[in-house]
């Protein structure tokens, strides 16, 4: 590969020009701080949405609210939203300390995405958030809803056969195939997910018991996309979601910024200059950690500080962004397999809308090797009692990274009683759902990485 060029240019001159690319070729783990990050009342206007854009998103869910609890009883008690927990991760920020020989001041914290209803992913809420969009749009279009109405009247068989002239179709690696499927199916739509060969097959079999007709490709993530793409397009009664270039989906991400701000409040947990917040989010094509990102700085402005965590073998974003090509390159290009056990972060192309949208608004990027995910996925459990998959603990060593670098540091100014004032949240992407088998191998690969000389974290 070393004479081929890439992007006009031979690799050589890549990594004179940018030297992380000799890393991220060379699978090596990886952290990059971003200089070009602006502050947000500059950045976020590269984003075209805005405050009010999050805020219909989230009054919509809230008017789906009747709908979802009647038809997905386990979300009744809370009105039919899908949210998660947040919990400390005191026990585990220790072992971080000790591992890595050095003290990590603020405190560490879960965001239980792994746990959210229907579909048990991060995805849940974007994914479902557009399938509800575009069903509330035809059924206010055609006269099947009146303003005001209960959504909860969309339960019922009439709605279903109405629904039932459509088609919603999706391309995926599992978890947004997941809650597109699941939700499209339950209103009655023909649902078609397109799943990549990194797909879980429990996820394909999960999908299928719902009606759902999946797809199934030999490559990776961004072809199924693109053939999901092309099918729909000459399709006038399908409506293709596109995660790589989804407003609705990004929205639907951004609403959990205003919930968890108010978990913040009821835990007393402050977010401003004094009291800075780090938040690790695993990142594949980029729709949902950058919709949860922009939501966050649109609450909490300068004091939020969002750090994407990418496999080593796909480390797209990174990769997009570090070199300024986003949508225009993949990891291919480089020579790098985009083959890993993180089954939802295994995409090879980014998603050039959020790449570009969010350039200015993303701290930084890292890469975790998959023998390290599986380490962390054993003492998620072992030490917090967590049922995670591979991806969901991506952002895991993100405090290490931040506490570690100097420069970055430098760079914000934060004084010691700021960092011990800080709070580090990791998004939890996935998990709970998992086949007991398959989370009991997970974890033996865990124990036994851990269980080596240089098994600790």
């Amino acid at each position: 590969m070393s004479h081929t060029l890439i992007h006009g240019k031979p690799l050589s001159a890549w990594i004179a020009s940018h030297p992380l690319v000799g890393d991220l070729i060379a699978l090596r783990e990886t952290a990059w701080f971003n200089p070009a990050v602006a502050p947000a009342a500059q950045a976020l206007g590269d984003v075209g949405l805005d405050a009010a854009d999050v805020s219909h998103a989230g009054e919509r869910l809230q008017r789906f609210g009747p709908y979802m609890a009647a038809v997905f009883p386990e979300t009744a008690q809370a009105g039919g939203i899908l949210e998660s927990a947040i919990a400390p991760l005191d026990k585990l920020q220790q072992r971080l300390a000790a591992d890595a020989g050095l003290p990590l001041p603020g405190r560490l914290w879960i965001k239980k995405d792994s746990e959210l209803p229907v579909s048990g992913s991060i995805k849940a809420r974007g994914g479902i958030h557009e399938v509800l969009k575009h069903a509330e749009d035809l059924a206010l279009a055609q006269g099947l809803l009146q303003p005001g109405d209960s959504y909860e009247k969309l339960a019922s068989a009439r709605a279903r056969e109405f629904f039932g002239r459509y088609r919603i179709a999706v391309g995926s690696t599992g978890n947004l195939g997941l809650s597109i499927g699941i939700m499209a199916a339950q209103l009655g739509f023909q649902a078609t997910v397109h799943m990549s060969a990194d797909a879980r097959p429990w996820k394909k079999d999960r999908l299928r018991a719902h009606g759902v007709r999946v797809v199934e490709y030999a490559s990776d993530y961004s072809t199924a996309v693109a053939r999901g793409r092309e099918q729909a397009a000459g399709d006038a009664l399908c409506h293709f979601v596109d995660d790589e270039n989804s407003p609705q989906l990004f929205l639907g991400y951004a609403v959990a910024a205003l919930r968890l701000a108010r978990q913040f409040e009821r835990e007393g947990i402050a977010v401003d200059a004094a009291h800075p917040l780090f938040v690790y989010l695993p990142c594949g094509v980029g729709g949902g950690p950058g919709g949860v990102a922009f939501g966050l700085k649109l609450l909490f402005g300068d004091a939020v500080h969002c750090i994407f965590a990418e496999p080593t073998h796909s480390p797209c974003m990174l990769l997009g962004v570090y070199t300024g090509l986003h949508e225009e390159v993949c990891v291919q290009d480089f020579g790098i397999d985009n083959r890993t056990a993180a089954d939802g972060l295994a995409v090879g192309r980014p998603s050039g809308f959020v790449g570009k949208a969010m350039q200015r608004l993303i701290d930084g990027y890292f890469t975790v090797d998959d023998s390290a995910l599986f380490r962390f996925l054993a003492l998620a459990h072992q030490l917090e009692g967590l049922k995670l998959e591979p991806s969901a603990v991506a952002g895991m060593p993100g405090m290490l990274h931040v506490l570690r670098d100097s420069a970055y540091l430098a760079r914000l100014a934060l004084t010691p009683q700021q960092l011990a004032q800080a709070t580090h949240l990791v998004w939890a992407t996935g998990g709970s759902m998992v086949p007991e088998p398959e989370f009991a191998a997970y974890l033996q690969w865990g124990r036994e990485g851990l269980a080596k000389p240089a098994g600790g974290i």
